[in-house]
């Protein structure tokens, strides 16, 4: 399994509802993906311009084939990433064993 977290920051407060939008719209489109085995965002209550991507892929190549596909291609990249800043972490479980 391949999982990763992106945190976005949204640079303005107004732009937040867009983004929110935006991210719901997409998490569809992922879920029905090859390989998609989870894809939430999560709106920080502490840090309002600020959200929290949870994603697991079956592989990393199933990630990567994503970024083609109509969620990212058709959403991500128009909506979401002119309006935000974006760190992705492929991150493992602490806890378990890998």
């Amino acid at each position: 399994m391949f999982p990763l977290i992106v945190i976005l920051e949204v640079t303005l407060p107004e732009e937040v509802p867009l983004v929110a939008d935006a991210l719901e719209r997409m998490r569809p489109l992922c879920l029905a993906e090859p390989g998609c085995l989870l894809w939430q965002a999560y709106h920080s209550q502490a840090h309002p311009q600020r959200f929290v991507l949870v994603e697991h892929w079956e592989s990393q190549a199933d990630w990567e084939a994503h970024g083609k596909l109509a969620a990212i291609q058709d959403i991500y990249l128009p909506e979401v990433l002119p309006r935000a800043s974006r760190a992705a972490h492929p991150s493992l479980l602490v806890g378990d064993g890998g």
